[in-house]
């Protein structure tokens, strides 16, 4: 039989429930604790009253560059970069600071979150993987997020110049929820 610490144990499964409320995948879970698959499952039931999605995890760094996502990314990107930089703090206690720091910041501006801890974790391996970079904007100077080994030449971000469709999908449901709610309009 194996000497468990009951400390190290209550860090992992605090560490666990802290990913399952801020909406982690069981895969991000088994990745990030030392928990079993059994354990995690029982303690995801427990907190979230059902059981954890089933499926393959999203594995593009294609997401991260169409013109939302890669505004929140970019943002979540930066938070965690400065936290590495200015904490302490590393690994999945770096990535849940960032992550509720990014949703916090996100709340303010009355936004809805894009980004989710599963997809800020992949950020996070692809910047750790070399797959993707952050780059300054040569108009307001903010670091976006871009794939490595390209070239960014005067790089011009999405928020400076925005593609032709942003946001109308939002906007056009917007108005048709109020056309609906209040017929007279």
């Amino acid at each position: 039989m194996r000497n468990k610490s009951v400390v190290t144990e209550a860090y992992q499964i605090q560490i666990a429930v802290e990913l399952i409320e801020l909406g982690a995948r069981l895969q991000l879970l088994q990745e990030e604790t030392a928990l079993s698959r059994e354990r995690l499952l029982k303690l995801y039931k427990e907190v979230k009253g059902e059981s954890p999605s089933k499926g393959m995890l999203p594995y593009s760094t294609d997401w991260f560059m169409s013109w939302s996502p890669n505004i929140h990314s970019s943002l979540f990107m930066d938070i965690h970069q400065f936290l590495v930089t200015h904490t302490s703090l590393s690994g999945v206690e770096v990535l849940i600071k960032s992550y509720r720091l990014y949703l916090e910041q996100i709340s303010v501006s009355g936004d809805e979150a894009v980004l989710s801890i599963t997809r800020a974790w992949f950020l996070v391996r692809f910047f750790d993987a070399k797959m993707l970079q952050s780059t300054a904007c040569s108009e307001c100077g903010g670091h976006f997020v871009v794939h490595s080994n390209e070239l960014y030449v005067d790089y011009i971000c999405g928020i400076c110049r925005p593609p032709s469709r942003a946001g109308k999908t939002s906007k056009r449901n917007d108005a048709l929820g109020r056309l609906v709610a209040n017929p007279a309009f």
